[in-house]
């Protein structure tokens, strides 16, 4: 898991827990089997219901997405790289490029170099590239909208679930000595539902979009490698333009 992801789930279970722990509630009675698998399921079966079957057989790919680390190469690592092309591509001509671009390990990166030798048009070049990471943002925000669909459908969920547990109340009056631990299994999953989508179906949304921002911003670096490339721009000119994309955080990071 993502250590900044589980940073975050932990600090926001055990502030709950100090909470409850400080209103004399034991965290233990959260431990409902009902409630949880009332929320989880049928939370899930909502999201789901609002996708297409296609879509949810990326599912298992958008909750890795969400939950790893991001796989997003340091900006200096894709700039020295860029810059090394260039300055082969400077010397030796472009298609000297064609034996090493076998070797890149970035899909990306390969096919928009592959096309600069193949003498793709410029234009044409920037234009596949930039439809490429706008196809990847907008299955992304999919991604991102199915958590947060069900970060909505959640506390509606545990809503349902108190209601039928009021129900149980209701129809349990004659025994007033059960009524207290109903009324407070009732309410567990309310509770269940609102933690779920606060702490993790809506931060896992964010946390797809994030890094949907991270990659798509990776490769619209590459885009402007390539395309320097191409027009045979002096690795000094590459480097610098490329630098000049990173944000200025990143590069002292970087630097340092």
């Amino acid at each position: 898991m993502d250590p900044a992801t589980l940073i975050g789930f932990a600090i926001s279970v055990v502030a709950l827990f100090v909470f409850m722990t400080l209103e004399g509630v034991s965290p233990s009675a959260l431990i409902f089997l009902p409630a949880i698998v009332l929320v989880v399921i049928a939370t899930f079966g909502a999201a789901a219901a609002s996708q297409t079957l296609d879509d949810l057989k990326k599912v298992g790919s958008w909750f890795k997405m969400a939950v790893l680390p991001a796989k997003v190469p340091p900006p200096t690592e894709q700039i020295q790289t860029l810059v090394s092309l260039a300055e082969k591509a400077r010397k030796e001509g472009l298609l000297a490029l064609e034996a090493q671009v076998k070797n890149i390990d970035d899909p990306f990166l390969r096919r928009g170099l592959q096309m600069g030798i193949d003498g793709t048009d410029p234009e044409e070049l920037r234009a596949v590239l930039e439809s490429e990471i706008a196809a990847k943002k907008a299955e992304d925000k999919v991604a991102a909208k199915f958590f947060n669909a069900m970060g909505g459908y959640a506390p509606t969920i545990g809503i349902l679930g108190c209601i039928v547990g009021l129900m149980n109340v209701m129809g349990n009056l004659n025994e007033p000595e059960l009524l207290g631990p109903m009324v407070s299994a009732a309410f567990i999953a309310t509770l269940w539902g609102v933690m779920a989508a606060n702490f993790w179906f809506l931060p896992m949304g964010a946390k797809i979009l994030r890094v949907s921002e991270l990659q798509a911003a990776q490769m619209e670096l590459l885009v402007e490698g390539i395309t320097e490339i191409q027009a045979g721009t002096s690795p000094r000119a590459v480097r610098l333009k490329l630098t000049s994309l990173v944000p200025p955080g990143s590069q002292k990071k970087e630097a340092a």
